[in-house]
């Protein structure tokens, strides 16, 4: 049993085929816990008929307050973050919890495999189109050819479905605040597991869910993640990401890292920092222009259990 996080901004359609394809796709019982930023759509009053347990806020906090604050209320032993636009295919849980089982309680920072309609540079994403919105979404047809292509997991890796232990999660702090509204949040949370000792990241090949993709980022400003990453850590991303996650689960390359596994500053990362550091104002700069005022990210309204 997973405490499944849902954060969700004016997208009662879509949370409403997020919430429906847990309860009918998924072996377990989950708890299920909703941040509702605004409401107005109706969300807020749906989940509150669904009897779910919930969070709101009069306004959008943005993904790192609002699944701390989910994380927070948690009590399941793992936690899993979706997007209000993520759809659980058949036995994505089962999946899980027998790579969980396999791995006979080592930390680890495990992922579905995410299934979109239009092609990205992510290869880790498999492409099949099942609709692009609510309106033309197949569910019969993603019933029918979820599990198609067939694929590995896939080692040194994370996709957007983050599935972490929650004593892990409030260990190296959850979310950092400084990655608000969210963009950048996921990479700097795996590179928190890994200096605190993680070394296993795997997107597991037969867990599936359907992404319909930016439904909601799509309508934030979005911060300059990948620049604050760079000022936090020294390296880039992708640095961190070839460098270290993919290197790592190679045996012959994690023999080879020995004691650098630790993940170091690069060179250009560090001439990056001194750059991005004297040009920008970086992370308050954007979080100020995503939110001016910061009393209302202290004023967060109600919490419902």
């Amino acid at each position: 049993m997973f405490s499944i996080l849902i954060p969700t901004w004016n997208n009662l359609e879509y949370l409403r085929l997020c919430v429906d394809s847990i309860r009918q796709h998924s072996v377990m019982p989950h708890e299920i816990l909703v941040h509702v930023n605004d409401g107005s759509d109706g969300s807020l009053a749906w989940v509150r008929a669904q009897g779910l347990r919930h969070s709101h806020s009069p306004g959008n906090v943005g993904i790192c307050l609002a699944v701390n604050g989910l994380a927070a209320m948690a009590t399941q032993d793992w936690l899993v973050y979706l997007n209000d636009d993520m759809v659980c295919c058949p036995g994505w849980d089962q999946a899980l919890a027998r790579a969980i089982a396999a791995r006979q309680a080592r930390a680890a920072y495990l992922s579905a495999t995410v299934i979109e309609p239009t092609h990205t540079v992510n290869p880790l994403t498999v492409v099949q189109d099942f609709g692009r919105s609510a309106q033309d979404f197949d569910a019969a047809a993603l019933l029918a050819r979820h599990a198609e292509p067939a694929r590995d997991d896939i080692l040194g890796a994370a996709s957007p479905v983050s599935v972490v232990p929650r004593h892990w999660w409030h260990a190296v702090g959850g979310y950092s605040l400084e990655f608000s509204p969210g963009m950048g949040s996921e990479d700097d949370l795996m590179m928190k597991f890994w200096v605190a000792g993680c070394r296993d990241f795997a997107v597991i090949g037969d867990s599936r869910v359907y992404h319909f993709a930016c439904r909601s980022t799509g309508r934030v400003r979005r911060n300059h993640g990948a620049r604050t990453f760079i000022m936090k850590w020294g390296l880039s991303q992708g640095e961190f990401r070839r460098g270290y996650l993919q290197r790592f689960a190679q045996a012959e390359a994690a023999q080879a890292l020995g004691a650098e596994s630790l993940a170091r500053a690069s060179r250009v990362g560090r001439i990056k920092r001194a750059l991005y550091g004297l040009s920008g104002d970086f992370p308050l700069g954007d979080i100020g222009a995503w939110e001016p005022d910061p009393r209302r990210l202290a004023a967060r309204g109600e919490s419902v259990q």
